[in-house]
């Protein structure tokens, strides 16, 4: 598949995703969150340049079945919208139990959270904290 200058890359590469438990736990630990009635994000800076996510389904959401149907949901938000996303960050999605979000709503939310906490992270940035 050839692409023009103006074409977007949709995929998601290896190198987008949080693999580690350290990982993880780094994004936990910085306790940057924000939060909606579809998701709780936790995000962290990173400095490879490229916003790299994690995904935590609980078993609270259901069976197996469930929460992978969840996961599928929460990678395919992500991937329609890394392109809109500010680079250099880490990211935890955690869905809310009983939300009832389809893919739809799982981006519009990504996208709310991941550019209010930006704001917030560049103003401490700049306040030099």
């Amino acid at each position: 598949m050839t692409r023009t200058k103006n074409s977007i890359d949709l995929s998601l590469p290896k190198e987008c995703r949080l693999r580690k438990s350290a990982e993880f736990q780094r994004v936990y630990d910085l306790k940057q969150r924000a939060s909606d009635e579809h998701l709780l994000l936790f995000v962290a800076r990173n400095s490879l340049g490229i916003t790299r996510r994690g995904i935590s389904v609980s078993k609270k959401h259901g069976n197996a079945v469930r929460r992978n149907r969840i996961k599928r949901l929460l990678r395919e938000a992500f991937r329609l919208s890394r392109h809109q996303l500010p680079t250099g960050l880490d990211l935890v999605l955690i869905p809310r139990v009983g939300s009832g979000a389809g893919l739809e709503e799982y981006r519009q939310s990504l996208l709310k959270l991941v550019n209010r906490i930006a704001r917030r992270l560049n103003k401490q940035q700049r306040l030099g904290k």
